[in-house]
Parts: structure tokens; C-alpha cells; sequence
């Protein structure tokens, strides 16, 4: 195959298996493929799906985030207890620096203490969650702000708000992970921190903001969860952090780091999403739903990583190579 198309092809996987997803459910349930049906889908993806863009920055840097679904609750729940004083804007203020501030301790503990992003963030996961049951005393916060309320509940053109949001989200930061100076330090960080250092890069620096913008976007889907709802859960956020990088993965980004997009990611985001609403449409138990997903995950890992040997099994070998590969090895055996 040419290498253009190869790479094209590999870039395109994620989108050919959501499209095959979306062929085979269409087929299963008559529902699916209705307008209100994919709006609903989208709807629910949308969470996962900006905390699955704030991830894919720091995965690219070979790094991982696991405070998010922890930042996501704590952040709602400033924000609520702030709305109870303060008008929406300054609410919305607040609960963003929260998670501003959350990201940027993530990246000061790695950067500056070398602590392996894996630890760090799994105690900040764990002291979040606790400040947040703190402070809500483990019970809901009501969130009674209409002009808050309408960042979930709202529809602009026929379209949930969270929709438009979560394009939105998309495209810039997608314009600035592929077309931005500090888009391309990421990738050059990602794929040898090292190399980059000596090039210059202030490495320290590109995984601290990466952070932060994982950071911010775990509070906007904090406040999109808690304005739907109308409510902040404390516990709200617990176990996105792991949808969100799974997502990540689906979508073609490498843990090992230097590889992704986020157009990769919303395609993991929503293929995760098609895949629950057809599991509760065709009424699939919510035992086997885990189940269901953690092999898609495995696939999608597996396809990623031996797209060569899978693509070797079906290439079609000209007539005699198998005789010329065994004479060659015969010969190379004698000299």
C-alpha cells in the first residue's frame, strides 16, 4: 500500500470501526438511527468526551491524568456552593480556576517533584474526592441558577447546549494541538522529552499547561453534569477518569506518547457512547454492559498495535515466495 494511503488508513480506524458500529446497531434496533436518538447520543458523550480532550494532551506527553473525574465533582461542587452568593459568571469563574488550579498541582508534582504522573494524580484523585465529601457532607447541592441550569439543559438551534460546547471545545483546541507552536512541543515532548529539552523546548513548562487544560476541561464537564442534573454529586465524577482514557486510546493516541488527535478522541468518545445507548436499546443486561465495552477497548488496543501482522495475514503473496523464502534460507544455512 502506499504510504500516504497507510497512514491515512490508520488515522481513519477509529472512524471506520465507529461506522461499523453504528451499520450494526442501525440493523439490531430501528431506533438507533433516529435524529432524536443520536442527539441523545451525543448528549452523553459529550462529558466523557471533554474530559477524554483534556486527557489526550497529557497522553501525547507519555503522561497520565487520573484526578479528572475527581476534579470534574469538586469543581461542581465550589461551583455550586459559589452560585448559592455569586452571580453565574463569577460561579463559572471560579469553578474554572478550581480545575485550573487542580491541573496545575498535577504538573508542578511531576515536573518538579519527578513524581510519575500515575502516583500524583491518583492522590490528587483521592484527595479531591475527599474535600468534595467534605464539603457537601456527602449529600447533593442543589443548583437552582436558571442561566446555569441552561449551560445543560438548554437547546440552540434545536441542539443540547452540550453538543455545541463539546464542538466547540474540539475545534480549538484541536486547531491548537495541530496547528500551534505549543501543539508541536507537545508531540516533540511526548516523542523524546529529552531531544526536546536540548532543542530548546522548556519541556517543564509544556506539561504543566498540558495539565491545566486537562484541568479546565474536567470543571466544564463539571458544570454541564451539575446543570443538567441541577444538582452537584459529589460523587459525580467517579470512574470518567477511566472512560475518558479509554476513549483516548480508541481514538488512536499511544500511551507511549508523540501520537494522537483529538479528532481520534471524540471518534473513541462517541464510539463508547453509541455503544451504551445500543446496549440499552437491544435491553443488554448492565452486567454484560462492562464486559461488552472492556472488549471493544481490548480490540481497539489490539488492532492498534499489530495493524501490521493482522494487515500480513491477509496480503496476498505472489506465487512461489513461499518456495524462493524457504531456498534462499537453505542456501544462506549451506554458505
Amino acid at each position: 500500500m502506499n504510504p500516504t494511503l497507510r497512514r491515512v488508513a490508520k488515522e481513519l480506524r477509529a472512524a471506520w470501526m465507529l461506522l461499523a458500529v453504528c451499520v450494526v446497531l442501525a440493523i439490531a434496533s430501528p431506533v438507533f438511527a433516529t435524529s432524536g436518538n443520536l442527539l441523545n447520543v451525543a448528549l452523553a458523550t459529550s462529558v466523557t468526551a471533554l474530559l477524554a480532550a483534556g486527557q489526550t494532551f497529557v497522553i501525547i506527553l507519555a503522561e497520565i491524568d487520573l484526578s479528572v473525574g475527581a476534579v470534574l465533582g469538586f469543581s461542581a461542587a465550589i461551583t455550586a456552593l459559589t452560585l448559592r452568593h455569586q452571580s453565574t459568571v463569577t460561579a463559572i469563574v471560579v469553578g474554572l480556576l478550581v480545575g485550573a488550579a487542580a491541573g496545575l498541582v498535577n504538573g508542578l508534582l511531576v515536573t518538579k517533584t519527578r513524581m510519575p504522573s500515575f502516583i500524583a494524580t491518583l492522590a490528587t484523585m483521592s484527595v479531591l474526592g475527599g474535600l468534595t465529601l467534605q464539603l457537601s457532607q456527602g449529600n447533593p447541592i442543589a443548583v437552582t441558577d436558571y442561566d446555569f441550569q441552561n449551560i445543560g439543559q438548554a437547546r440552540v438551534a434545536g441542539i443540547p447546549a452540550p453538543v455545541w460546547i463539546m464542538a466547540l471545545v474540539f475545534i480549538g483546541f484541536g486547531v491548537l494541538l495541530a496547528r500551534t507552536r505549543f501543539g508541536r512541543y507537545v508531540y516533540a515532548t511526548g516523542d523524546n522529552a529529552e531531544a526536546a529539552r536540548l532543542s530548546g523546548i522548556a519541556v517543564d513548562r509544556v506539561k504543566i499547561l498540558a495539565f491545566v487544560i486537562s484541568g479546565v476541561l474536567a470543571a466544564l464537564a463539571g458544570f454541564i453534569v451539575s446543570a443538567r442534573l441541577s444538582t452537584a454529586e459529589p460523587t459525580a465524577g467517579t470512574g470518567l477518569e477511566l472512560e475518558a482514557i479509554a476513549a483516548v486510546i480508541i481514538g488512536g493516541t499511544s500511551l507511549a506518547g508523540g501520537r494522537g488527535d483529538l479528532v481520534g478522541t471524540i471518534v473513541g468518545a462517541l464510539i463508547l457512547g453509541v455503544i451504551d445507548n445500543g446496549m440499552n436499546l437491544l435491553d443488554v443486561s448492565p452486567f454484560l454492559q462492562s464486559v461488552v465495552k472492556g472488549l471493544v477497548i481490548l480490540f481497539a488496543v489490539l488492532l492498534d498495535r499489530n495493524a501490521d501482522v493482522i494487515r500480513g495475514w491477509f496480503r496476498r503473496r505472489p506465487p512461489g515466495a513461499t518456495a524462493r523464502t524457504d531456498q534462499d534460507a537453505t542456501e544462506l544455512v549451506s554458505a
